[in-house]
């Protein structure tokens, strides 16, 4: 009944807020989710380990059947989801089960790929969605100039307004924001179209500052030039969509990852970390804005999740993992009681930074 009462409350909420785009992030949430924990059942079915239960959701069960000995259900809370293997169970972490289907007796490393599984599967799926994203062509600024700093590399070398970056040391350039990744302080060949006239320059940026990924002032080469403001659709097709979604999945993971270490470290606040409620944010007014770009913040979702759980904390698969390698490199098992204490460790840590997170949100909202 309470968590009937709590999905009422954040459908009511979420309507209001984000009217019925939200649904998109029910519908995200969702999906990402069961594609996480159908890594987990697919890896533990192909090792003769008995699912118990595939829930997408939380709490009191709305809806469930029963399937070769599996039951799927969908619950009230649709903010996450779980797998119940057989002979494994996080809320008692000292649970074993010796029967033949049991997970307890698998050897570390098939826990290791049952548990490495999910992960996987969330960034699978933003591989595949960069492809369709690809496909289906991404709104991005252009490659033409609108305006030229004063003494800056492109103005010193005769670049003007309006010029088309066409390439830089050959390589095409298709919107504005690809030009930055191709500037470095060594001497480069720039084409452009000015007027439908292609014109070579050859110049050396100069250092300057500016904002990374984590909005951070650092020093980097520029060209001096900002965007005249122009959008074009990018396309990445056929063979070119697979290079694509390598890339972005490639940078999303590097930038996530590097983005826990700032954290961790300190060179970024950790007022900055989002919970549900910026998720919430986020998704619904992608769905507001375009069905690519919900696509793209999906796959980011999907990235984001698959690598969290990859994090070395008990209750997380990183966790798991982690205490399966422990048990490879002893040949023996995590002490009992160490277990469970770092297991109820890892939960007072997940729980803290859900609540953290969600305080953040509300602090944003209200500003």
């Amino acid at each position: 009944m309470k968590s009937l009462f709590f999905l009422i409350l954040i459908l009511i909420l979420g309507f209001k807020f984000y009217s019925i785009e939200f649904l998109a992030t029910i519908l995200v949430i969702s999906f990402l989710i069961f594609f996480h924990e159908l890594g987990h059942f697919l890896a533990a079915k192909s090792l003769g380990v008995k699912v118990e239960i595939f829930s997408i959701g939380f709490g009191k069960s709305l809806l469930e059947f029963n399937f070769k000995n599996t039951i799927y259900r969908l619950s009230t809370l649709p903010l996450g989801g779980y797998v119940k293997l057989k002979g494994q169970d996080d809320m008692r972490p000292g649970f074993e089960n010796l029967d033949p289907d049991s997970y307890s007796i698998l050897h570390p490393l098939k826990k290791i790929y049952i548990l490495l599984a999910g992960p996987f599967f969330n960034l699978f799926l933003a591989f595949i969605l960069y492809i369709v994203i690809g496909n289906l062509g991404i709104q991005k600024l252009s490659a033409q100039i609108g305006t030229i700093a004063p003494n800056s590399a492109a103005q010193i070398a005769g670049m003007k307004p309006d010029d088309i970056i066409l390439s830089i040391n050959g390589i095409k350039i298709q919107s504005f924001d690809e030009i930055s990744k191709h500037l470095n302080l060594q001497p480069l060949n720039i084409v452009v179209d000015r007027n439908g006239e292609k014109i070579n320059f050859n110049l050396t940026p100069k250092i300057g500052q500016g904002y990374n990924d984590f909005g951070q002032l650092v020093s980097k080469a520029q060209l001096g030039v900002s965007p005249k403001g122009t959008d074009i659709l990018v396309f990445h097709t056929g063979l070119q969509s697979l290079n694509y979604a390598l890339d972005e999945s490639i940078k999303a993971s590097t930038l996530i990852i590097k983005g826990i270490i700032k954290l961790i470290t300190g060179e970024v606040e950790a007022k900055n970390l989002g919970g549900i409620i910026t998720m919430a944010n986020i998704t619904s007014k992608a769905a507001q804005t375009s069905f690519t770009i919900l696509l793209l913040i999906t796959a980011l979702i999907s990235i984001n999740l698959g690598i969290l759980n990859l994090l070395p904390i008990p209750m997380l698969d990183g966790g798991h993992i982690l205490f399966n390698i422990y048990e490879i490199i002893f040949r023996r098992k995590v002490p009992q009681k160490t277990f469970e204490y770092l297991s109820y460790g890892g939960m007072a840590i997940l729980l803290s930074l859900m609540l953290f997170a969600t305080f953040n949100d509300i602090l944003r909202a209200l500003q």
